[in-house]
């Protein structure tokens, strides 16, 4: 919201200056973002006096100018039409920095003509568009004076409205803060009622829930053509092109009083102006030149003919008002704030008008936006005024709000008294009554929209009486240590620490997705699909973590980074329960394993790579990872055979391998990408002797003095047999001597025979209380071989 220092001071009586202003409003919940003032820019210019303007020897439409400074006379190129003998102009010197186009001045030629100076134009300072020619200055402008003591310089103020403070969509309610917090007077308005000399010939109508009135008055005679002065200037300091008078009122209405308003020429209207759907197959020709097809969920606004505008949002380019204009209809309606959201939102349309609606506005306003409208036509471009037509009537209020002024002290923490309280409310304009419980009935204005409750009364009251007023006091303390983190917090936070140590990269992405990407992984519940999607790519809640991973991978590899390795912790959706959300730890790989080297060379990621992760994540949340099984039943996302699940009995804990080159297609994803999907909520949590859940601490660290020993076993075997199963075997013969069991090596060839292969174990044996002797050994490797025999049919290589 952008508003000059002198349209603010239009309506709030107040000496206070410029600094002063900017942090009330700040302190009162107005965050300025924004001070513009033009006189920092043009503090260097001065005032110049062309005593000699001569013709170019070079250039028929270039004047050379001898213009005094006041200490010396300068040679000035200038190709402006009015640069004349005897002008008074704004002078820029060489090193002063011209405010549009952002340079510094120099000195030059200009068609072999040195130049010292530049005489500028509005624009050129930044004060206006007008580019016609070189600003002409008042005759008793004192020569070498500075430029800011002649020209009236306007500060600009832009402040960032909050969604709930509708009110101050317009210059009268900020205003109305700042005189409510003691910073000047807000002026009272003296706008009677404009009396109609005849009976409108166009009336109005309301067909759709979305409009809830409409008012409207016909004005003919109008004389349009350009705004006076003091218009054009204070709608282009906040951003707005002058177009015409009629065009430039309603602009003027909807920032001083946060009114939009819209005008018609009145000839070019048939029948009555209703508020109604849109019908299919219609179109719209908008002020913005683009053309919109309606439908029936569409407030329009239309005559017996055809569509005018979009109601609250926009009007026709057809039935404008031009410079050819004599008589004029005023549309000022009140739309439904959901209605107005809605229709912008579907045809991508930002207004000024759509702005205000869809946060709310005065609904007494439809009224005397009518007849301030009709006032400033009046007064600008004549004409002689009809009676009101009107349809519909504004909503009822709220009504009172029982308010404890003690609430005050026990919601803000500022103990005022209820002289005090009355006092800021009734400065607001709130009606004020106290009841016989000592309690007060608060009615808010109609401009209030966002006061409904008690507690929106006492968040008026603290903001005016003043945050930084707000005694600053300090937490109360507690004896007790800090709560330690749960056990499932600790769980998710080694994990992710655990996947970050293995030289992945941590993300954080989007819970929603694509629907045809969400298809791809399993996705079936239509309670999932978002009704309201910030983006028509994200309209679905996300089945799986993994696509927003991959599409990641991909766009690194598209800009030259293919070896990359993802993870993020985060929930994926099955369905729109409290248990259909799941705590997933998930990763990618995609690429190779690492750069070139000359000692290793690197390979292609695999399905095997992503198994480690989510083992290692597992183990990181405390599973019992010795006792996990592996299955191939991993969901349709994964390739088949190169993929598989981490099971604990009946229960998954995760899934990894190869995606599906299907999925990736899908995704827009070339070359192989591997993954995981740990179900952190699946893994059991540890317990306690006495089999509560286990606190923070993890088992005592018990090491052996005695050194480990190291034996290797080749075992032949069957070409399908999974080497899990010889690892489990292999355990199980002895768990407290036996503490890993790796396959450091696996060979298929003529020496073991068609359709089997040997797996070489390297098992290591750790002794607790005493070395080991030969028996010992003897007696372990016997129970290995024995045990390996049994589970898989293995015999021992020779």
């Amino acid at each position: 919201m952008k508003f000059t220092l002198s349209w603010l001071k239009d309506h709030l009586e107040t000496d206070a200056p410029l600094d002063v202003i900017v942090e009330k409003l700040t302190a009162v919940g107005l965050e300025v973002e924004e001070v513009h003032d033009p006189a920092k820019d043009l503090a260097p210019f001065i005032v110049g006096h062309v005593v000699e303007a001569g013709p170019h020897p070079n250039a028929d439409r270039l004047k050379v100018c001898r213009v005094d400074t006041g200490a010396e006379v300068i040679q000035v190129v200038c190709g402006a039409p009015n640069a004349r003998q005897g002008l008074k102009v704004a002078l820029a010197r060489p090193g002063d920095r011209i405010p549009d186009s952002g340079e510094v001045l120099k000195k030059g030629k200009i068609r072999d003509v040195e130049s010292q100076g530049m005489m500028c134009s509005w624009r050129e300072l930044g004060l206006g568009s007008d580019h016609s020619g070189i600003i002409e200055l008042p005759d008793d402008a004192a020569v070498g004076a500075k430029l800011t003591s002649v020209v009236n310089l306007d500060p600009v103020i832009e402040v960032a409205i909050t969604p709930n403070r509708m009110d101050c969509l317009g210059v009268r309610g900020i205003a109305r803060d700042l005189a409510a917090a003691g910073l000047g007077t807000l002026k009272p308005l003296d706008e009677p009622a404009i009396p109609g000399t005849f009976p409108s010939p166009v009336g109005v109508a309301l067909e759709h829930d979305g409009c809830l009135m409409f008012v409207g008055r016909y004005v003919r005679g109008v004389k349009n053509g350009d705004s006076p002065q003091w218009l054009k200037d204070r709608l282009e300091a906040v951003g707005l092109r002058p177009i015409s008078a009629l065009v430039d009122i309603t602009n003027y209405v909807t920032v001083d009083r946060g009114r939009p308003l819209h005008v018609f020429d009145a000839a070019k209207l048939s029948g009555t102006v209703r508020a109604r759907p849109g019908r299919p197959g219609e179109t719209l020709l908008a002020l913005n030149g683009k053309t919109y097809e309606l439908d029936e969920q569409i407030v329009v606004i239309a005559d017996d003919a055809r569509a005018l505008g979009l109601g609250g949002i926009m009007g026709g380019e057809d039935e404008g008002a031009t410079a050819d204009t004599t008589d004029v209809f005023i549309e000022s309606a009140l739309f439904d704030a959901v209605a107005v959201a809605n229709t912008g939102r579907r045809l991508a349309i930002d207004s000024d008008a759509r702005y205000r609606f869809e946060r709310g506005v005065d609904p007494q306003s439809a009224v005397w936006g009518c007849e301030l409208a009709t006032r400033l036509i009046l007064d600008l471009c004549g004409g002689e005024p009809s009676e009101l037509v009107v349809a519909g009537a504004p909503p009822a209020g709220p009504g009172a709000i029982a308010v404890r002024p003690e609430r005050v002290a026990a919601l803000g923490g500022v103990d005022l008294s209820k002289d005090r309280v009355v006092e800021i409310l009734r400065a607001l304009a709130f009606t004020v009554e106290e009841t016989a419980d000592g309690r007060l009935a608060v009615v808010p204005p109609s401009w209030r929209l966002d006061v409904t409750a008690e507690h929106d009364v006492v968040e008026e009251v603290i903001r005016i009486h003043g945050y930084d007023n707000i005694p600053a006091l300090p937490l109360p303390r507690s004896p007790m240590p800090p709560v330690v983190l749960t056990p499932r917090q600790r769980q998710r936070e080694f994990a992710r620490r655990t996947l970050a140590t293995r030289g992945m990269m941590e993300t954080v992405t989007w819970s929603f997705m694509a629907r045809a990407h969400a298809d791809l992984f399993g996705f079936g519940d239509e309670a999932l699909v978002l009704s309201n999607p910030i983006s028509s790519d994200l309209d679905t809640m996300r089945p799986s973590v993994l696509p927003n991973l991959i599409q990641a991978a991909g766009r690194n590899a598209a800009r030259g980074y293919p070896d990359v390795a993802l993870f993020e912790v985060g929930p994926d959706f099955q369905d729109d329960t409290a248990k259909g959300q799941r705590l997933v730890a998930a990763g990618v790989r995609a690429g190779r394993t690492g750069p070139r080297n000359w000692v290793q060379a690197p390979r292609a990621v695999d399905a095997f790579d992503a198994k480690a992760d989510a083992l290692a994540a597992l183990e990181a949340a405390g599973c019992p990872v010795d006792n996990i099984q592996v299955t191939t039943d991993a969901p349709g996302w994964y390739h088949p055979g190169r993929s598989g699940a981490l099971r604990l009995g009946p229960t998954v804990l995760a899934w990894f391998g190869e995606i599906h080159p299907r999925v990736l297609k899908g995704l827009d994803v070339k070359g192989t990408v591997v993954g995981f999907e740990v179900f952190l909520e699946a893994v059991p949590q540890p317990k306690t002797k006495g089999g509560a859940a286990a606190g923070k601490t993890r088992p005592l660290l018990r090491p052996s003095p005695f050194q480990p020993l190291e034996r290797d076993f080749a075992f032949v075997v069957d070409a399908d047999t999974p080497a899990e199963k010889l690892i489990r075997a292999a355990k199980g013969a002895d768990r407290k001597l036996i503490t890993e069991v790796r396959v450091f090596d696996v060979y298929q060839g003529d020496t073991v025979g068609a359709g089997r292969k040997s797996l070489a174990l390297s098992i290591t044996l750790q002794p607790q209380d005493r070395t080991l002797t030969d028996e010992d050994l003897d007696k372990v490797t016997a129970a290995v071989v024995a045990a390996v025999e049994k589970a898989t049919g293995a015999t021992l290589r020779s």
